[in-house]
């Protein structure tokens, strides 16, 4: 007899009743239907993978497993990476294979990793390649020329360097096409070996069919029409049209990239373009933007894709509803698989009821219906039958709440089925995609995330640790190409060089190259690097970098420390217009190129400092932005180095036992100006940096200094030039105390004084609180100047 199992909104059953028909359902293994692609996400368009391949182990094969392994998570069937053109293409630039002609470098950037790991998580997944810009050397700027088809060229034999055989193809990300172009490019992969791979065009619109129908030698070009979006761009996907010169190509049609919704939120609309791309479009595969938000939560789409890794630095990590949502499809289909369209559609005939498509499986047996009811008011009962060859055997139901964040609420085996006569019921409530299969090894991974932690301060990096063409960790691009390279101007050791001698192709409005780096939750630092100039141009320190909110560092939310070669310099912020404010400006001696010289760029409450080798150059009060990332930038074509990153955390020193702050009498910043503790007033007097190398920077350029070299209890403590001796390194140790690194003894107030201008000295450590510090930001007080 034919029974219904009525489940529960989490997806428990409850009990087994006579069933209620309400929509009939015929599962025929006889139906035609379209081959199934599979369903995948996007790589690039741009910077969105970035900050996984910075994150630890174990962590980061957990994420991975969830992205592509088999019976695990999203079980990705199409890997789409962005063939980087050093140029912004969403959310961040993705280095090129050849920034200069004639030069390639086929380990630069991290999708050749990203694709092995997921190949090696799921040997079958397809890769597709597909450019959003190009370097500015390609066709004189021509982005359909011969350069091109070129360098598409060599970005294969790249992949294959690294064990890779890419499936599809593409040409310019939402840029319109050149039917010769695409001709000659199908030629050219022919011609070397590389006629198995399929071309998709145009990654647009489905206006290239209109051409196609045309045009036969064009449409013999092309293997796959993909169109961008066919349900609408942030809607809510419930119609997904084609069209019908797309339909009558006879080619295979792609939504090759959908989504640009939020993890969770964007669940539901997923559900529904998953089903209604075939059943509105008949398209066979669907391609997810992107695959995860591995980025800072500043840039655009922070939180877009089937999960969010943004704090490698952490560990922390958070897989989403809409991963589920995709292996609710993934996890029942194979690429190969044929959609039956007597088996497909809308429930009862109304898309508000939800829909259904069936897959069956090579060997024309095994078969799945995926199910959404996400916009259903109701529990509906289906009555299936199953026919034309169809198993009969166990039907295992999975299902997935789209409106719930809670994992346990996802990916849930519910219960099997023993359809009777080859018929079966299956209540579905609202809100849910249901999965209903023949097949096995389905499942869900366990691993669970560390919690979320801020990126500490001081923070250093010297570049020497990394290989030559990398990116250096936690460094995000935006614009041109930030690569560890050997340095120049005579210096030993490795230094990031901006890589992109022109002006790119661009996807995104231009904008000079920057990158960022660190913490959004910066507050109270002062970032420091070593910079050259190579050749005539600006360079620049970037902090409190907020929120990008639109492209190119003029909509980016923060403050600029720019220095010309020219010597003259500026601290600049961003306004809601998108245009640079001068803060404060002026000339020193003239960088030069090829030498080095040392920016510093600091916060404190509202002041922002800028200091040039040592010297402070400006200050000015300016509440407009209070955190955010450091950065770095340059001109347009500016192939400049850094070197030896600093950031350090600018913080008040307060006594233990006096409740007083360590303090620099009258503001001087005269070398060997005696320190002493003072009532806390937040002044520039009183604010310490503690960098990487061990210093207790005070003005920027002054440091905190055992007098000469002195180790005996009773030595003065005073300022000084910052030169890197051990008598102006400190450790800060978890009792509170500041033990200088030469001598061994303890930062003390004299005798256990409390009083005002009481003075310092180092003493052997006893424990006493005159010996005990607490390090506490604080807002400085305007107006604040010398006593």
């Amino acid at each position: 007899m034919v029974c219904a199992l009525i489940l529960a909104m989490m997806g428990a059953v409850l009990t087994a009743v006579p069933a209620q028909a309400a929509t009939a359902i015929t599962l025929d293994g006889t139906s035609a239907g379209r081959t199934y692609d599979g369903v995948g996400a996007i790589s690039g368009g741009g910077g969105n993978s970035r900050l996984l391949i910075d994150y630890p182990e174990p962590q980061r094969s957990r994420i991975l497993d969830y992205l592509f392994k088999p019976g695990y998570g999203a079980a990705l069937q199409i890997l789409k990476a962005e063939i980087g053109g050093d140029t912004n293409s969403t959310s961040g630039a993705e280095p090129s294979i050849e920034h200069t002609a004639g030069t390639v470098n086929c380990d630069r950037g991290y999708e050749w990793w990203l694709m092995k790991q997921a190949v090696a998580r799921n040997p079958a997944i397809k890769l597709y390649g597909l450019a959003w810009g190009a370097p500015g050397w390609i066709g004189g700027g021509n982005f359909w020329s011969k350069d091109m088809t070129d360098y598409l060229l060599s970005w294969l034999g790249c992949a294959k360097s690294h064990g890779l055989a890419i499936s599809y193809l593409g040409g310019w990300n939402e840029r319109g096409y050149s039917t010769s172009w695409y001709e000659s490019l199908r030629s050219a992969l022919n011609a070397n070996g590389y006629s198995s791979i399929k071309i998709v065009g145009s990654d647009g619109d489905w206006s290239v069919a209109d051409d196609m129908v045309k045009d036969s030698a064009f449409a013999a070009s092309v293997d796959i029409v993909g169109s961008h979006y066919p349900c609408g761009w942030l809607t809510p996907q419930t119609s997904c049209p084609s069209t019908a010169n797309a339909l009558s190509t006879g080619k295979q049609l792609w939504a090759s990239e959908n989504g640009s919704q939020d993890y969770n939120g964007g669940a539901a609309a997923m559900a529904r373009a998953n089903n209604r791309d075939y059943i509105d479009g008949r398209m066979t595969a669907t391609i997810n933007w992107p695959v995860i938000g591995a980025m800072t939560p500043n840039l655009p789409f922070p939180t877009a894709g089937l999960a969010v890794a943004n704090q490698p630095w952490s560990g922390a990590y958070s897989v989403g509803q809409s991963l589920w949502v995709t292996a609710q499809t993934t996890q029942f289909t194979s690429p190969g698989w044929r959609y039956l369209d007597r088996s497909t559609g809308y429930i009862g005939g109304s898309s508000a009821n939800g829909s259904y498509v069936t897959l069956k499986s090579t060997d024309n047996t095994d078969y799945s219906t995926v199910i959404e009811t996400t916009q259903a008011s109701a529990a509906q009962t289906l009555d299936f039958t199953v026919t034309g060859g169809l198993s009969t055997s166990t039907v295992h139901v999975w299902s997935t709440n789209v409106n719930s964040t809670d994992p346990a609420t996802a990916m849930v085996h519910v219960t099997d089925i023993t359809p009777t006569g080859g018929a079966y019921s299956l209540t579905v409530q609202p809100g849910y995609v249901y999965s209903l299969t023949t097949t096995t090894g389905q499942g869900k991974g366990t691993a669970v995330s560390p919690a979320k932690g801020s990126l500490a301060l001081p923070y250093t990096d010297s570049y020497d640790g990394y290989a030559t063409g990398s990116e250096a960790k936690y460094v995000q691009d935006q614009q041109g190409a930030y690569e560890v390279v050997g340095c120049g101007g005579g210096r030993a050791g490795q230094c990031v060089r901006q890589m992109s001698a022109q002006a790119p192709i661009t996807w995104a409005s231009l904008s000079h190259p920057y990158a960022l780096f660190g913490d959004v939750g910066w507050k109270d630092y002062q970032v420091s690097s070593d910079v050259l100039l190579e050749n005539a141009g600006f360079t620049e320190l970037i902090g409190r970098a907020t929120w990008q909110h639109s492209f190119g560092p003029e909509g980016l939310d923060g403050y600029y420390l720019r220095v010309g070669s020219t010597g003259s310099w500026s601290i600049l912020r961003n306004d809601t217009d998108d245009k640079f404010v001068t803060l404060a400006s002026g000339t020193v001696a003239a960088l030069g190129t090829d030498s080095w010289h040392n920016l510093r760029l600091g916060f404190y409450g509202n002041t922002i400092t800028g200091w040039i080798d040592g010297v402070k150059v400006g200050s000015v009060n300016d509440s407009t932005y209070g955190t955010g990332q450091a950065g770095y930038g340059n001109s347009q074509g500016e192939t400049g180095q850094f070197d030896n990153l600093s950031i350090g955390s600018t913080t008040k020193i307060v006594g233990v036992g006096s409740g007083r702050c360590l303090d620099v009498p009258g503001f001087n910043q005269t070398d060997g100006t005696l320190t002493q503790i003072w009532d806390c007033n937040a002044g520039a007097n009183q604010q310490w940096t503690l960098t990487s190398a061990k210093e207790l920077r005070v003005y920027g350029h002054k440091c905190l200094d055992a007098k000469g070299h002195g180790t005996a209890d009773g030595t003065a403590v005073q300022i000084w030039s910052c030169n890197g001796g051990p008598n102006q390194q400190w450790t800060v140790n978890s009792n509170g105390s500041l033990v200088g690194v030469e001598s061994g003894r303890c930062l003390d107030v004299i005798k256990g004084g409390t009083a005002d201008s009481t003075g310092l000295q180092l003493w052997s450590c006893s424990g006493g609180t005159n010996q005990q510090w607490t390090r506490t930001l604080s807002e400085p007080r305007r107006g604040s100047g010398p006593r």
